[in-house]
């Protein structure tokens, strides 16, 4: 069974970057992750770290309280 947290993280982080009219690739390139990855992580797979959710929300200009409602 998928982790809901992972799931929610998942959906904030894509509905957030839609709202900011950035795609995944502008992500990638302010957090120096691959574009596979944050593919993964916007579908809810995988098992992203505090710090990568930290680096996503800066990315984002966003708290990490927003991704993590």
């Amino acid at each position: 069974m998928k982790n809901e947290s992972v799931i929610k993280l998942g959906k904030a982080v894509k509905r957030i970057r839609e709202q900011k009219k950035m795609s995944q690739g502008d992500i990638c390139r302010a957090t120096g992750f691959d574009r596979a990855y944050m593919s993964n992580i916007e579908a809810g797979k995988g098992n992203p770290t505090l710090v990568t959710i930290e680096k996503i929300a800066r990315a984002l200009d966003v708290s990490l309280s927003q991704l993590l409602k």
